[in-house]
């Protein structure tokens, strides 16, 4: 009996012990991965921009992180921001559906912690106080250059032929589209998985704000003079040729995939949706900050 007690007490030391190194590494792994998709969107980010290892982003270049949310209270329902002020502090506003200021309030966090999700949804949560139900919408990146609006950065995900697609949309100060990249997918290879191909997702580069708003997709083939121009790299144009080219057909609808409508409309919808509410969404939230004189880092 007692040989019994002492094998099972070291088979539960063993079981903690495998189970504290599981957790461990885990978390450690976990972390890593984080780190690294972090990595990743930000390097693709900056090469959206028009900036590489070769043309490094100058230090007067800054991003500033806007953080959306869903507010609920009751039967209520509005938009919440989470803004990074001039003075480095962090503040959440509220707006109401018909864009009508609401509130505001200070928000207990480090620009450190802001990027964690738990350590924002509760640092928010304690700042607007008890009773409203909070959900995380999305995110947007404001570009700077010496204090100046360049650029807007839109990550999102949008329904796909299968699953759902990830991209990272870049858009200038009148919104039109300074490019665009897939992040992740589940489209078919050889089919809709051709829409990381710069053939296709660089046609969304260039297109002004009204033209994106009606814009659709076209069976037609591709030209071959745009499709040397999207695939410079490839056809070896130069950039003032390959901007002539793609100047001319900014105003065209999106040359659909071979064998894809479907994932070809997909991306198209789903950039055009982005587009389209990001644009009314900001407008209202210029308009809040002017009225109560909120200065953001912005």
């Amino acid at each position: 009996m007692k040989d019994i007690l002492t094998i099972i007490f070291r088979l539960t030391v063993a079981c903690l012990l495998a189970g504290l190194v599981m957790g461990v590494a885990f978390i450690a792994t976990n972390k890593a991965k984080k780190h690294n998709i972090h990595v990743n969107e930000q390097k693709v980010m900056l090469s959206l921009l028009g900036y590489s290892a070769k043309n490094p982003a100058p230090e007067t270049v800054a991003m500033h992180e806007v953080y959306r949310y869903l507010v609920g209270e009751g039967e209520d329902l509005a938009m919440g921001y989470l803004l990074p002020l001039r003075d480095g502090s962090f503040s959440f506003l509220t707006i109401d559906l018909a864009g009508t200021f609401v509130a505001q309030a200070p928000v207990a966090i480090t620009a450190e912690k802001v990027a964690e999700a738990e350590e924002r949804t509760s640092a928010i949560g304690a700042a607007i106080g008890a009773g409203k139900a909070i959900r995380y919408a999305d995110q947007t990146i404001v570009v700077t250059n010496n204090g100046k609006r360049t650029a807007y950065l839109l990550p999102g995900r949008f329904p796909g032929f299968k699953t759902f697609i990830s991209a990272i949309l870049a858009l200038d100060p009148n919104f039109s589209i300074l490019g665009l990249e897939i992040m992740e997918h589940e489209e078919d290879p050889g089919l809709g998985g051709e829409i990381v191909q710069n053939y296709f997702k660089k046609q969304f580069k260039g297109k002004p704000l009204e033209t994106v708003k009606k814009l659709e997709v076209v069976k037609t083939p591709l030209p071959e003079e745009y499709r040397k121009a999207l695939e410079a790299d490839k056809s070896g144009l130069g950039a003032e040729e390959v901007a002539g080219i793609q100047g001319q057909y900014k105003d065209n609808d999106i040359y659909a995939l071979t064998g894809a409508t479907i994932s070809s409309r997909s991306v198209t919808n789903g950039v055009k949706a982005m587009v389209k509410k990001f644009a009314y969404r900001l407008a209202i939230l210029d308009r809040v900050l002017v009225e109560q004189h909120i200065a953001t880092s912005f």
